[in-house]
């Protein structure tokens, strides 16, 4: 289970970038799947809202605040929350 809390909060200049971003534009249920949602069908819909991500201006800032912010749900700067996982994770590993 995914502790909230421990989330940074947000400031209005560490977010304004949002108002750039593709998704905006887009149905927020693309970027994040529903409950029960597994296999192949969270697979499709991943791969579209990564897909979404990858012609949006703010990809790479996107990408690196859902790091920082360690955001547990959704598709963030074209990473699902599995890949974003990983990545903390081999942070974590190099840094020790």
């Amino acid at each position: 289970m995914h502790t909230i809390a421990k989330l940074p909060a947000p400031t209005q200049d560490q977010w304004e970038w949002q108002y750039e971003g593709s998704c905006r534009e887009a149905d927020p249920e693309l970027f994040f799947h529903p409950e029960g949602e597994r296999g192949a069908a969270r697979r499709r819909r991943a791969e579209a809202a990564k897909a979404y991500c990858q012609r949006c201006p703010v990809l790479e800032l996107c990408r690196e605040r859902s790091l920082e912010a360690r955001e547990p749900f959704g598709v963030w700067g074209g990473l699902s929350e599995d890949e974003r996982h990983a990545i903390l994770a081999g942070r974590l590993k190099k840094a020790s």
